[in-house]
């Protein structure tokens, strides 16, 4: 197998990787249904599965708005302890189909994309949503607000075993500058505004301004 990829030209291999980051893991199904504009703005990621780019990251949120070319503008951003340090990436999303599937292909690097596919979700009020990406191993679990009921985080687990995913894996992210303890007073100084939007009330800010984070799709749309 080594032999036949070397052999390869750029461009071929390029395509055979393309094309395995942009499938979907066995069993797992984008939802039809989904409207754009309601996914818009922003996410909390509740949970995830452990990965390097973002191994580390609290308070983890992802912004989404529209491009000029049509596509969608992703704007990930965690908290390091370690660093003392905001870190933010930003990307683009476009969908793999139409725009009533919940398929989209995410790129942070360049030409290349990864499988950014929502499973399940709140179809009424757009509140949580379940997201893949290409294999088992990657995983995420989105809400609008920075915790989530009891019953929703047994439903997420539930199901995601159904699927192949690996319970036993997940990092239900500390999201402390963004829930109600935030409301006690300022958890980290200098958070960096996203998107225009209002910081929590009475504002925790976090030191220094974002830097090189470089994650696969998410979001957590990180």
């Amino acid at each position: 197998m080594l032999k036949v990829l070397l052999s390869l030209s750029v461009p071929a291999l390029s395509i055979i990787l393309l094309t395995g980051c942009l499938s979907s893991p066995e069993g797992v199904e984008a939802i039809d249904g989904f409207g754009k504009q309601r996914y818009l703005g922003r996410w909390y990621e509740v949970a995830r599965l452990d990965h390097s780019f973002e191994r580390g990251l609290s308070n983890v949120t992802a912004d989404y708005s529209i491009r000029e070319d049509g596509g969608i503008r992703v704007i990930n951003r965690g908290y390091s302890a370690e660093e003392s340090a905001w870190q933010e990436a930003e990307g683009r999303a476009y969908f793999m189909e139409d725009e009533q599937r919940g398929h989209l292909k995410v790129s942070f690097f360049g030409p290349f994309y990864g499988s950014y596919i929502i499973f399940d979700m709140d179809k009424l009020d757009y509140q949580y949503a379940f997201v893949a990406g290409n294999s088992t191993d990657y995983l995420w679990l989105l809400a609008r607000t920075p915790t989530i009921k009891p019953e929703l985080r047994e439903h997420f687990i539930e199901r995601v075993g159904e699927l192949g995913f690996n319970p036993g894996g997940l990092i239900f992210v500390d999201q402390a500058f963004y829930g109600p303890q935030a409301l006690n007073g300022p958890q980290a100084p200098n958070q960096p505004q996203a998107l225009n939007e209002p910081q929590a009330p009475n504002g925790p800010q976090a030191p220094n301004q974002p830097q090189g984070f470089n994650p696969q799709p998410a979001a957590a749309v990180n």
